[in-house]
């Protein structure tokens, strides 16, 4: 599943197409994704212009003038393409390596006032859109128990040590619980706590004082967490099964894993002779070195 870099990046993919342009038409070719799209979605769209797009967590929010907000979750498979006026195609944070669009899995196309569409097709339809009043997005289902933006101010080590505080939970489990740290997933927490030089088997509750103070690993995870994010942005996201950008060019972040699917190979970390293990936690697969992350 995309994480916040490959969402992030399919965002910037689609924020200058949309963003200033209204729906002409929408094609609605089936009643449901992973729930079922709201009654009279794309009558409800029609006419309507994009005021912003931004990203909460893994969701993207299209801010309408009508003061509802488009939510659209991508799922497991979404991926958005661009017919643009002109002619060209282009594919906004496409994260997967090439494959042949079936149109039976194209669901969803906004036809945009300047002559643009925008196809959202879903192989597994686990992708989400719904309409939600701006004023409600905060309390919605969806969102009310979101934890932190991992980039944003809020995430800093005494908020991270107050968080983890008497946590039994492993310090892997903890970080991609999306009620503490929204939108950080298994890829980009493997690679966090790699920079961090911290086991993902650690408690959790251990990067804390008695007195619930950030330690020195915390510092570092809040570092290698917002470092990792902010590089894999830069490179576009990580390419694997199911991800490409918006203009149909693959991410590049994979080629900079230290640990994430490098199982059996030798430790990237200068003076380590540790060996890449791999194990399996919470049913996901988790990727360190045994030797350097303690």
């Amino acid at each position: 599943m995309p994480e916040l870099p490959e969402v992030e990046t399919v965002r910037r993919g689609l924020e200058p197409i949309l963003v200033g342009n209204a729906f002409a038409r929408v094609e609605q070719r089936r009643p449901d994704l992973r729930f079922p799209l709201p009654k009279r979605f794309g009558e409800r769209l029609e006419g309507r212009k994009v005021e912003a797009l931004d990203r909460r967590a893994k969701y993207l929010l299209a801010r309408l003038d009508d003061g509802a907000v488009l939510v659209m979750h991508l799922g497991m498979t979404g991926r958005f393409s661009i017919d643009k006026a002109n002619g060209v195609t282009a594919k906004p944070g496409d994260f997967a390596h090439p494959q042949r669009t079936i149109p039976k899995h194209e669901h969803i196309v906004f036809h945009l006032g300047d002559g643009t569409a925008v196809r959202y097709s879903d192989t597994r339809r686990f992708g989400i859109m719904d309409l939600v009043p701006a004023t409600a997005l905060e309390t919605h289902a969806l969102f009310k128990g979101l934890g932190v933006e991992p980039l944003g101010d809020g995430l800093t080590p005494a908020w991270l040590a107050g968080k983890l505080k008497g946590k039994a939970t492993s310090i892997k489990a903890a970080l991609i619980d999306q009620r503490l740290i929204a939108g950080l997933g298994n890829i980009y927490a493997c690679e966090a706590l790699y920079r961090a030089r911290i086991s993902p088997l650690k408690l959790a509750g251990t990067l804390a004082t008695k007195s619930g103070k950030p330690t020195k690993k915390t510092e570092a995870l809040v570092e290698g967490i917002k470092a990792v994010l902010t590089s894999a942005i830069r490179a576009g996201g990580s390419s694997l099964r199911d991800y490409r950008h918006t203009d149909g060019r693959l991410g590049r972040f994979q080629h900079s894993f230290k640990v994430y699917g490098r199982e059996g190979k030798p430790c990237k970390r200068t003076g380590c002779d540790g060996i890449i293990r791999r194990i399996v936690q919470g049913g996901r697969s988790t990727f360190y070195c045994p030797t350097c992350q303690r």
